[in-house]
């Protein structure tokens, strides 16, 4: 092998490391929809509950993650179970993901107020690799494909949540599988703890705060959110209409900071952006 190969497999090996550490696949604003993050989310007050969502990191660069997701959920309330599938697709370089997740939640109902919920969810990765964008110093090396045919593993999520109207708290570890055999490099085990107020009085603003720790691999982070809820007279000015916007701010340990706004386009579609 000469000293060309021995150079782009280094830099490949590394390229490859730097890739795990990038490709958490979360979103900002997952406190809307903690389904992405837990299986054991339920949506109780509703029959049906869709999202979608859209993210594009490093904005500028060629080959920069882009990543989109899509859930559906469907509460059956005389079984107290809940159904959900959960879309993923997330682009970096010439890596591409592919998830698909099927979760079930069951809801035990302490009294009115306090339920717990027990979550599992099992899913389908695929990744693909797209070797026209794979620049090579010497094409006629086959050896250096090795590493990047596609592949089709299979993993699993479990969560727990205990939650009433203004608290929730959860816990949820992600790609099990990946504990005990190297299922997928590219999404190792994660591991979320974390919890969530929000009030609901009858003034126009109300506040929303919320801290996670999340373990990813070997990376350790903790996020701390707060988000503030405006409420709109209707027209007569008697009453206020909830939740018409919000405004939040979010810290990562590590030097991650971002903001999330979002508004109401109708009664039953909310809109959010995060930076």
């Amino acid at each position: 092998m000469n000293i060309k190969k021995v150079i782009f497999l280094f830099i490949l090996n590394v390229m490859s490391l730097l890739a795990v550490a990038q490709s958490d696949i979360r979103l900002n604003n997952y406190w809307v929809n903690t389904q992405y993050i837990n299986p054991a989310t339920v949506y109780d007050q509703y029959k049906a509950v869709f999202n979608m969502s859209a993210r594009k990191q490093w904005a500028g660069f060629p080959g920069a993650p882009t990543t989109f997701f899509a859930s559906g959920t469907s509460y059956f309330e005389k079984y107290h179970t809940q159904l959900g599938l959960i879309l993923v697709q997330d682009q970096i370089g010439y890596t591409s993901t592919t998830n698909v997740d099927l979760t079930y939640a069951y809801a035990i109902l302490f009294n009115q107020d306090w339920q717990l919920h027990l979550g599992l969810g099992g899913n389908i990765q695929v990744m693909n690799y797209d070797l026209s964008k794979v620049n090579l110093s010497d094409n006629n090396d086959p050896g250096a494909f090795d590493r990047l045919k596609s592949q089709t593993t299979f993993n699993s999520d479990i969560g727990i949540e205990v939650t009433n109207k203004t608290f929730k708290i959860g816990a949820a570890s992600q790609n099990i599988f990946s504990l005990f055999s190297s299922v997928n490099n590219q999404q190792p085990n994660s591991n979320f703890l974390y919890g969530r107020y929000r009030d609901y009085s009858p003034e126009m603003i109300n506040m929303g705060y919320g801290i996670c720790t999340i373990q990813y691999s070997n990376i350790y982070q903790a996020e701390f959110n707060m988000t503030s809820y405006f409420k709109m007279p209707n027209r007569s000015g008697l009453e206020y209409h909830p939740d018409q916007f919000d405004l939040g701010a979010f810290y990562r340990t590590g030097s991650e900071a971002g903001m999330i706004f979002g508004f109401d386009l109708s009664e039953s579609i909310h809109v959010s952006y995060s930076y």
